[in-house]
């Protein structure tokens, strides 16, 4: 080869090496301009409201800084307002997030037929959304004082009120139950296939059973990501409005947020912006107690 030619292709060589970061770049630009609208949107609908409800927990009507609207939330009957939700959003996520974790390793288990599994995910999909005032009246219908269930099981001897309400920790954990149920299966269906073929073979081999491989395999490694996902789900039931209004309660801090708002009782923004800075500070620590988990179990399920 001549040196003529060895040189043009080595020019080549440089035209192309110089190109491909100039296209490199551009496709970036282009990528960037592509997330734009998702930036927008958080910003306009996620990052400026809580700015503004954080200025607003923190200042008064005429825009002084006081402390007063914080310490106004540590007295009656705000702390007893607290307590009734983290009580039902917990008590919804524990029942939830078992009874998910098991329906989902039964979808998953191999006797099942093939049709179980798409029924419950189309179901699971449904009934993770049915929420507000249609779950509210279907559980009115079925568990109230005039409920189809209640006036049946009075009839058999059982009087279920006036120690059962729907309004109470119970009953409302129930209602909270049927989209929280559903939601668990979703999430935990890809934990529990995650799960790898080798460690059943492995196990199967050296003569576990199916209870063996769960105590000393299965559950050590998603413990991390069941726990996590019900901290999901008490996140989940922490910030339902529409179906706890529904059902007429009235100790909820979200129904509280939405009386001062609305102004059912006195039009208080002040005392609404400190309730939601309160829950805001617990959802925070609920995400970082997720991603904490996550990460744990991220280091198996791969």
């Amino acid at each position: 080869m001549a040196l003529s030619e060895i040189a043009e292709a080595g020019h080549r060589t440089d035209v192309l090496a110089g190109t491909k970061p100039r296209k490199q770049a551009r496709n970036r630009r282009w990528a960037f301009l592509g997330v734009v609208p998702f930036f927008a949107y958080i910003a306009v609908f996620l990052l400026i409201p809580t700015g503004k409800l954080i200025v607003g927990a923190f200042t008064t009507t005429t825009g002084a800084f006081t402390f007063s609207n914080i310490a106004s939330i540590f007295h009656a009957p705000y702390p007893a307002a607290f307590e009734f939700s983290v009580e039902l959003s917990a008590l919804s996520a524990l029942w939830g997030g078992i009874m998910g974790f098991l329906v989902a390793n039964a979808v998953l288990h191999h006797g099942v037929p093939r049709w179980v599994r798409p029924a419950y995910l189309s179901f699971s999909g449904m009934a993770a959304n049915f929420a507000g005032i249609p779950l509210a009246f279907a559980f009115t219908a079925t568990l109230g004082n005039l409920g189809v269930v209640t006036i049946l099981l009075k009839h058999l001897g059982f009087n279920i009120y006036p120690s059962f309400s729907l309004q109470g920790l119970l009953g409302a954990s129930l209602v909270y139950l049927f989209f929280q149920f559903p939601l668990m299966i979703l999430l935990m269906i890809p934990v529990i296939e995650g799960l790898r073929k080798e460690w059943r073979e492995a196990a199967s081999n050296l003569g576990a059973t199916s209870f063996g491989f769960w105590r000393h395999i299965g559950l050590p490694v998603v413990t991390p990501s069941l726990l996590g996902l019900m901290v999901l789900l008490f996140g989940n039931a922490f910030s339902a409005y529409a179906t706890a209004y529904a059902l007429g309660i009235s100790n909820l801090v979200t129904i509280q947020i939405g009386q001062f708002i609305n102004g059912n009782n006195v039009f208080a923004p002040q005392d609404a912006y400190a309730l939601a800075f309160g829950m805001i500070v617990i959802i925070v620590i609920t995400i970082i107690i997720y991603t904490l988990l996550q990460r744990r179990s991220s280091r198996w399920l791969k």
